[in-house]
């Protein structure tokens, strides 16, 4: 699943004046000096014409624990984990349930866009700019297809992580171009070589899957929407493990591979084929409905906690399913079956859901989500990368000690 967006970079300093350290733990003057008094706050003792001041890791350990409604400790980490601002970004965010790609709407983009044109929005390219028209794919034929090869039986998301490396090995020693923006139309095109089992194409990204799948042009647009609407969703896991690399300064194939290796976790990029698995079991049964009590409260592929109406992705995909059903029956029975999990569980279908149904009722490969998505994010990772590296800063966050102090 998708997960989180804008804070200050600056540093506290690491003493603080009693107004600061107030501040940062939301009481007041006399609050403050009501804690040092019980022993819970240290206050340095002032020097000649200069006040107390407070160390700065004392006071946010001690805002880390205090149980009010902004800073409790387990208040906190819940909000760390779904929707605290912990990097600044101009590549994507969601605000007020909306999700923006520098200011555009995804969901009118994936009317007619494509990843190649979506990509160049995130990147901060002009909109005349045609860069997968400028660079033929770098790719060391001999050494990597029989390697392709061998992990072809591999699933997509796997061969891609054991190939990636490989291929930036390769390359990094060739003389590929150095050109930053040609090194990211490279990636993107490999990056589909690697997950599809086939050599790059200069072809439109979604063609090129609809055809190593053997689809149509129906299935072809359905595909294009689809990696559209999962182009970038600010910082999720995938993303932050991306920017946590690009920022050691790290090349951005290597920032890739940290990022394919985090969508890999079932908590993330595994929940389409959870939701395929389970369409798949419910499609072969006579009664769907047995399919959903099997898994009892723990249906995947639905809700999402930053969009309290539902997820607007999964919302166009399935209205662009019912669209293209015509009298499929598969697809009515698919679709059915999703109205029915909303309604058991009182939760909108996300993305993922999304994924997982029109794999099933299109009849797309297992893994087709999980190749969708990669393909797909990885115009915002390299967006993300690029950003990052920009920047020139480090990501090194602080830990909230819980153990023991020792002697």
């Amino acid at each position: 699943m998708d997960g989180s967006a804008s804070h200050s970079n600056t540093p506290l300093p690491e003493r603080l004046s009693a107004r600061a350290a107030a501040e940062i733990l939301g009481v007041s003057l006399a609050t403050l000096y009501a804690y040092v008094s019980r022993g819970l706050l240290e206050a340095s003792a002032p020097g000649a014409g200069r006040r107390k001041s407070y160390g700065r890791d004392q006071v946010l350990q001690l805002a880390a624990r205090r149980a009010d409604a902004k800073r409790a400790g387990h208040v906190a980490t819940a909000a760390m984990s779904w929707g605290m601002p912990v990097l600044e970004t101009s590549v994507s965010g969601i605000v007020n349930g909306q999700l923006r790609y520098r200011g555009r709407d995804p969901l009118q983009l994936a009317e007619r866009a494509s990843l190649e044109q979506t990509a160049a929005l995130l990147w901060g390219l002009p909109p005349q700019a045609n860069a997968f028209e400028r660079w033929l794919p770098c790719w060391p034929q001999a050494q990597l297809m029989p390697v392709l090869q061998a992990l072809s039986e591999q699933p997509p998301l796997e061969r891609a992580k054991a190939m990636l490396p490989l291929y930036a090995a390769l390359t990094e020693a060739s003389a590929c171009s150095d050109e930053p923006l040609a090194q990211a139309v490279d990636l993107m095109r490999v990056l589909a070589a690697l997950l599809l089992a086939r050599p790059p194409s200069l072809q439109p990204l979604h063609l090129q899957v609809a055809q190593a799948w053997g689809l149509g042009e129906l299935d072809a647009e359905l595909i294009r929407a689809a990696l559209v609407l999962l182009a970038d969703h600010e910082l999720n896991a995938s993303t932050f493990a991306l920017r946590c690399v690009a920022a050691t300064g790290a090349s951005l194939a290597a920032s890739l591979g940290a990022a394919l290796a985090a969508l890999s976790g079932p908590q993330h990029g595994g929940g389409s084929l959870a939701v395929r698995q389970l369409l798949d079991s419910a499609l072969a049964r006579l009664d769907p409905s047995q399919a959903l009590a099997d898994h009892g409260d723990a249906l995947p592929g639905l809700g999402h906690p930053l969009y309290a109406d539902g997820d607007p992705r999964g919302r166009l995909l399935l209205t662009l399913l019912a669209r293209t059903s015509g009298t499929c029956l598969r697809s009515q029975r698919v679709l059915a079956i999703g109205q029915a999990a909303a309604s058991r569980s009182g939760r909108a279908p996300n993305a993922d859901w999304a994924l997982g149904a029109l794999g099933a009722a299109r009849r797309w490969p297992l893994h087709a989500g999980s190749v969708l998505f990669a393909l797909g994010r990885s115009a915002g990772w390299i967006a993300h990368a690029r950003e990052q590296q920009a920047q020139g800063s480090l990501i090194r966050p602080r830990a909230r000690y819980i153990g023991p102090l020792g002697a």
